[in-house]
């Protein structure tokens, strides 16, 4: 059976999800937790949640799912120290730089990879393995077959099966970050998807929110994808949520009514959908949150404390009570693990008229409501004429179970050795005097203004690379992979035709590319949906097969300079760059494709581009302003390659801008941007 795992925000929601049916939860530190605005956990009460989660045989997976500086390496590793110093039984994590933390310093550490990491085929669950993860979280995105398929490669797979829906493909979300400096990446969105964007200008609509997704009515069919664990979302809810939606999912898993009804009460966005798990996209899916919808929650909250104001029964237990003369009373406990503990009390009392009877002993044991206990059975062996109190019952009973707590906490504690280790400890390519151009276009007709000799590569889509003739660009055709596919065999099967007709080089927006090049023998570069930020995580990708690595546009352009380069390290330096990646186009299900503008609008009535990738399955959502560095190359010195994106360019200014970068030149531009490189994020 598929664990039923729950979030937990805060103690309070740890209690929550424990006393209604979870197997295991997943909770954040004070640090590196991709939900950084939840109460979150001090290191004591880390530790006092795995004692009370280990003692239920309850799991607990410590997020650790965010992007790290280099600056913060060390601080990450302590806190991975401590992990296994407690025996946090898992970390969940996006960051690679957690892998080489987790081979070098605690090998017997699990590791989940976090849906952050955009793995949603055969070949991302395949390198997830490769490096060590041992339970890949699928994307949201994918339908019951895909998972069922995914789920039989030999890893385990977790996927969400309640909360809240991002319209954005996770880790490939900018726009909060670019917008206001949250950055999706480090914990802090700022949910700017749920303001009123809209497809149609000067209408107020909201056409990037999505309603919560929730397939819990349709358990059979989720249970036989075979998924190893069942994620509910929402560390950011309430403790009344995660009771109810735990509760919910733990009575779906036994064939009995998911009470949606009641879960719509807690916390809904106009309904639920089921539109990826079932393959169907559109307008259904979206949703927000009206004020009738929270006026109905106030009032559903207070009933549902019921649901987890008692201990949910975790084991049933057998007692052994003794009462002879001449030695102490003892009751061992027994529960259902084999695990066992012995309380002894006081020598018994002479009987002055009638002994105890095992029945009347029986019933005192079995007063177990305040525990996670409940009666299996009890034995009795008392000697005639001994009297034992009920209240020295109760008192050995309290014992007994206490002890046995203790003695189950133990058993289900796993605690890691942990060597410190530098993960630095190698040794940096020489850095570039003056970083090359590579120029990445939607067509190739934006090149034709371009002297083939004035950039290092041209990057174009798969599709344009199947148009174009491969041998003019003389080896420097790079083919961009698609972001998010869902037919990656058919992707394979085009690469093998253009590496025939003499393609060299990929473009890598995840881990599945950086497999599928080294199994074509092709050059793969490591793009930014790669969302590189420390230098861990550059030495890893080269290992992995990436000849070079774009860092995340989420850094500042010093960060960047300060690279440690086990493989060479270029910036995004002109573009609109991609704010949102998604499956589901929100201006389709707004107006349909007959009438796309390819815009979207904003709260302030600024456009934000659209670009459609129909072929291959999502569209990107760009931001409004155009990034522009040409005037501060300085600022990125060392860096070995600038990229610049094309977006709506004609061919004669894709020319003019590449000029302006190859000389230095000031922006001509109207509405630039310096992205992020100065400002950072939080």
């Amino acid at each position: 059976m598929a664990e039923i795992l729950s979030p937990a925000g805060s103690p309070e929601a740890l209690d929550a999800a424990l006393r209604c049916g979870c197997d295991a939860v997943y909770l954040g530190g004070r640090s590196f937790s991709a939900r950084a605005n939840a109460a979150n956990f001090s290191d004591e009460q880390l530790e006092q949640a795995v004692k009370k989660c280990h003692t239920r045989g309850v799991k607990v997976y410590l997020a650790i799912n965010t992007v790290i500086f280099d600056s913060q390496l060390e601080e990450c590793k302590r806190a991975v120290e401590f992990a296994a110093k407690i025996g946090v039984d898992g970390l969940i994590t996006q960051d690679l730089c957690l892998v080489e933390i987790v081979r070098k310093c605690c090998s017997q550490m699990e590791l989940h990879a976090s849906t952050q990491m955009t793995i949603h085929t055969k070949n991302g669950v395949e390198a997830a393995k490769e490096l060590g993860f041992s339970r890949a979280v699928l994307a949201r995105e994918l339908d019951e077959g895909t998972i069922t398929k995914l789920s039989a490669l030999g890893i385990e797979t977790e996927i969400f099966v309640h909360g809240a829906l991002c319209m954005s493909v996770s880790g490939q979300c900018y726009m909060s970050a670019l917008i206001g400096s949250r950055s999706a990446n480090r914990g802090l969105c700022a949910q700017a998807c749920r303001l009123a964007v809209s497809a149609v200008k000067g209408q107020e609509r909201y056409d990037l929110s999505l309603k919560d997704m929730s397939v819990l009515n349709v358990m059979d069919r989720v249970l036989a994808t075979g998924a190893s664990s069942l994620k509910i979302e929402g560390r950011m809810k309430r403790p009344e949520y995660v009771a109810k939606a735990t509760h919910s999912a733990y009575m779906a898993c036994k064939g009995e009514d998911a009470d949606m009804d009641g879960l719509a009460q807690v916390f809904s966005r106009g309904g639920f959908t089921k539109g990826y798990f079932e393959g169907r996209l559109g307008g259904d899916m979206f949703g927000r949150r009206e004020k009738e919808d929270a006026a109905v929650s106030a009032k559903a909250l207070p009933a549902i404390h019921e649901l987890y104001r008692s201990e949910f029964k975790r084991d049933s237990v057998r007692f052994f009570f003794t009462a002879k003369h001449e030695s102490p009373v003892a009751l061992t406990v027994t529960d259902g693990h084999g695990n066992s503990y012995t309380a002894q009390g006081e020598m018994p009392e002479k009987a002055q008229n009638k002994g105890i009877s095992a029945e009347q002993a029986e019933k005192q044991l079995s007063k177990l409501g305040s525990t996670i206990y409940e009666l299996g059975g009890c034995e009795c062996e008392i000697d005639d004429m001994i009297y034992v109190s009920p209240a020295q019952l109760n008192a050995l009973r309290r014992e007994a179970c206490e002890g046995l707590d203790r003695v189950r906490c133990e058993a289900n504690t796993r605690k890691v050795a942990f060597a410190d280790a530098d993960i630095l400890a190698f040794e940096g390519k020489s850095r570039c005097d003056k970083a090359q151009i590579r120029i990445q276009a939607v067509s190739e007709k934006q090149l034709e203004e371009i002297d083939k000799n004035a950039a290092q590569f041209f990057i174009l889509p798969l599709g344009e690379c199947e148009k174009a003739d491969v041998a003019a660009f003389g080896g420097k055709l790079m083919a961009e992979l698609p972001r998010f596919t869902f037919d990656e065999e058919k992707v394979i099967k085009r690469l093998e035709a253009l590496k025939k007709r003499g393609l060299q080089h990929i473009l890598a927006g995840n881990i599945a590319h950086l497999r599928i090049g080294r199994e074509l023998g092709l050059s793969v570069h490591g793009g930014f949906g790669l969302n590189v930020t420390n230098s861990a995580a550059v030495k890893l990708l080269g290992e992995m097969g990436a000849v070079d690595i774009t860092a995340s546009f989420e850094l500042k352009a010093a960060q960047i300079r300060s690279l440690k380069q086990a493989v060479p390290v270029g910036y995004v330096g002109y573009g609109r760059l991609p704010m949102m990646l998604t499956v589901n186009c929100p201006i389709r299900q707004a107006v349909g494709c007959a009438k796309c503008t390819k815009r979207l609008f904003d709260p302030t009535g600024r456009e934000l581009a659209v670009r459609c990738s129909k072929s291959e399955g999502y569209v990107e959502v760009l931001n409004g302003d155009v990034l522009f560095t040409a005037d501060r190359s300085g600022d990125f010195r060392g860096a070995a390659f600038v990229v610049l994106m094309l977006s709506e360019e004609t061919p004669q200014q894709a020319a003019q801008i590449v000029n302006a970068y190859r000389d230095g030149a000031k922006a001509q531009l109207e509405n630039i941007t310096r992205g992020l490189y100065s400002r950072g994020i939080i």
